[in-house]
């Protein structure tokens, strides 16, 4: 029974540039090329033709030393086609003007070209023999496919070495390596052996970790934040860690983490940390309009590296509602500090305060706030946070016809904690995934403010449909409640609201609340209970170019979920799409469909997609 070896690259092309017998009626002809594939499965027709380097060139538009070099790399591009689906005995003739393309040599290039024929005999799929990779560390994962009887796919060779040489740096072999490997395809019984003999070589520990490539970040602060347990048990996970914390900071545009070639007695890898610094400044500005709630305008300055340890130190201003016409002009100045690898490598030490002045509908109110606070990046989708707040409001409440008005005054101390589960395979344009935040915030009110606790949650899901996801539906539910306290105690800023662009689009800016009666006027005012949904279907119709339909519906109540104090509203609209690499550019068109806050139409436009 005759048998042929394949060597180490199962990968490395062995030619047969032979006539290929009687071929298949199927053929694809380009002007000048003429490609053929004998047999009927169209899969591999369709393979063999997204492989061709001649099929991609301009039929009739190419030098012939660009046809003849595309013919020449055309025998290794198709045979590693053909071995990726499990052919081992293809036999395939590429043509220029009758001449083997094989046997032109490069330098020899034809003053002209005229008929380019390929023709290809994939022969018979080949099944595994044996397949084996050893050996294993316990628990490494090896493909299903990769078994004896499977179809030979040679992608599925190097995925289990790939897997068994990962299996074994995952728990302390830095330096497993293949030691052997005997691939043999027998021709006769249609099948392929593998077997891959994997050397797991030491267990190795972290050992000395050098840095790199600093220059105003201090030595000490990129050795914390990386985080590199020295003297621990080497993981690539722990490696991939250091890398996210460094990234995470801002301050590095770039961030290489390497494995020393040779080990440290008795046991030791040492690691190279290399990293290129940002410039530590930047200026940013940012615009966003609405038909019924104005313009923002917003811009901020941040430092990356204020003390040298990666500090991130941020001033930022806002003004909003301008030239909205059923609200005043909101704005606002905020200080933050954001100080990475504090108690942990992973924790972050945060520092903000805000000063605004809100000029809404139902009130007016100059506020003042200041958070100390802890941010644990549990994982690289978990986050944890933690503050503690206090905040200070001064305002008035107006009736519905801004004609009377009452004061009021709130001092509270808040310990909000949250969490984030974003499990997004894109957090500006997701398709598949899900994304959770909640949080939980019981407050103290003291000087005229009530206590309680704050509720609130925000749940998004994403489902992707047909090639490469071009259709998706995308929903959101957002839940939110406040209790302990009265209604007129509580901050307004921890009421609830609904309508506009983060919650029912086609209703004007918090326009949707709860009536409340003060000395015989009637006042509008936030409310203690809130669901909000929203659905979407976004669909790409071109590369760049998304369609977007969209329903939005609000609920605001008070004292409770349901109750005859509350109302809802909803819109609808549609919506276009423009990818520009970092995220699509968005314009949304949408009226009410449902409730009494508003009625006509509304422009949205922002970056990014509404949620």
């Amino acid at each position: 029974m005759p048998r042929y070896r394949i060597r180490r690259a199962l990968l490395s092309v062995a030619v047969f540039a032979t006539a290929a017998g009687a071929v298949a009626q199927n053929s694809y002809a380009l002007e000048k090329l003429t490609f053929s594939v004998i047999g009927e499965n169209e899969a591999i027709k369709a393979r063999m033709r997204g492989a061709s380097a001649l099929i991609a060139l301009e039929t009739g538009q190419d030098a012939s030393d660009e046809v003849l070099s595309a013919a020449r790399a055309e025998y290794g591009r198709l045979i590693g086609a053909l071995y990726a689906a499990g052919y081992y005995s293809p036999v395939i003739s590429v043509k220029i003007d009758g001449r083997e393309a094989s046997s032109i040599a490069p330098l020899d290039v034809p003053g002209t070209i005229r008929n380019v024929t390929v023709q290809v005999n994939p022969g018979p799929q080949f099944v595994f023999g044996e397949a084996r990779v050893q050996p294993l560390a316990t628990g490494t994962k090896i493909s299903e496919d990769f078994r004896p009887g499977k179809i030979a796919q040679s992608d599925l060779v190097r995925q289990a070495v790939s897997a068994g040489i990962d299996g074994w740096r995952n728990v302390g072999h830095a330096k497993a390596a293949v030691a052997g490997q005997d691939v043999v395809a027998d021709h006769a019984a249609k099948t392929l052996s593998a077997r891959v003999q994997l050397n797991p070589g030491p267990r190795l520990r972290f050992g000395a970790v050098t840095i790199k490539g600093n220059q105003r970040t201090r030595e000490n602060r990129v050795r914390k934040i990386a985080g590199l347990p020295e003297g621990t048990v080497f993981s690539p996970a722990e490696v991939k860690r250091a890398s996210d914390r460094l990234r995470r900071t801002g301050t590095f545009a770039s961030v290489s983490i390497t494995e020393a070639e040779l080990v440290t007695a008795p046991d030791l890898l040492g690691i190279t940390v290399a990293v290129v610094e940002e410039k530590p400044r930047r200026i940013s500005f940012g615009a966003e309009i609405s038909s019924l709630e104005g313009a923002e305008l917003s811009a901020s300055w941040m430092h990356r590296n204020l003390f040298g340890g990666a500090e991130r130190f941020k001033v930022e201003g806002e003004i909003r509602n301008l030239g909205a016409p059923d609200s005043g002009v909101d704005y606002g100045i905020g200080v933050s500090l954001d100080r990475p690898a504090t108690f942990t490598p992973d924790t972050t030490l945060r520092f903000a305060t805000l000063l605004e002045h809100l000029d809404e509908q139902d009130f007016r109110a100059d506020t003042f706030s200041l958070n100390i606070g802890v941010t644990h990046f549990y994982s690289d989708t978990l986050t944890f946070r933690g503050d503690v707040e206090y905040a200070y409001e001064n305002g008035t409440a107006l009736s519905t016809t801004r004609a009377t008005s009452f004061a009021f005054i709130n001092r509270s101390v808040a310990l909000p904690l949250g969490v984030t589960w974003d499990r997004r395979d894109d957090k500006t344009d997701a398709k598949n995934g899900f994304y959770v935040d909640a949080e939980i915030k019981p407050f103290y009110g003291f000087g005229g403010g009530g206590s309680g606790v704050r509720l609130y949650s925000d749940l998004r899901a994403y489902k992707g449909f047909g090639m490469d996801d071009r259709f998706v539906i995308a929903g959101r539910l957002q839940v939110g409640a406040v209790f302990g306290a009265k209604l007129l105690d509580i901050p307004r800023d921890d009421l609830f609201y609904s309508g506009g662009g983060g919650t029912v689009r086609g209703q004007p800016y918090q326009s949707l609340g709860v009536n409340v009666t003060q000395g015989g006027d009637t006042f509008k005012i936030g409310g203690t209970h809130f669901i909000g949904t929203s659905v979407e279907a976004r669909v790409k119709v071109r590369p760049k170019i998304g369609v977007v339909g969209f329903v939005d519906a609000g609920r605001v109540d008070s004292g409770q979920f349901f109750d005859a104090a509350g109302d809802w509203h909803a819109g609808a609209g549609i919506g276009i799409r423009y990818d520009t690499g970092f995220g699509p550019i968005r314009l949304d068109l949408a009226a009410p469909v449902g409730g009494t806050t508003g009625k006509g139409g509304q422009i949205y436009v922002g970056l990014g997609q509404s949620f």
